[in-house]
């Protein structure tokens, strides 16, 4: 059975310099398949799924402890390197320096 609420891991980053500042713009790296903007349409697949998206669900449901691969993902997407920014749909600091 699935669930009827689902809980997101959401990964961001900002260009401030000070991630603190309440004015400061954070801005979402997308995934392909997994929930994000409502707007855009939904990913069918089916029967496969794409893995880092279904592992960030199963990931959600437990502690970043439990799923360590999380925080070594987010040193990627800082870093910007090109290996991780391929499994996701949008980079959101393309041609921007990093966040």
């Amino acid at each position: 059975s699935i669930t009827k609420e689902r809980t997101e891991i959401i990964l961001q980053g900002t260009s401030s310099l000070d991630p603190k500042d309440p004015t400061a713009v954070w801005e979402e790296f997308e995934f392909k398949c997994k929930p994000g903007d409502l707007r855009r349409r939904p990913c069918l697949i089916s029967p496969y799924h794409y893995r880092l998206d279904w592992l960030m669900w199963f990931a959600a449901f437990q502690t970043y402890e439990q799923n360590e691969w999380i925080i070594h993902l987010a040193g990627k997407l800082l870093a910007q390197e090109e290996e991780a920014l391929s499994l996701l749909a949008t980079n959101p600091f393309a041609g921007r320096d990093p966040p």
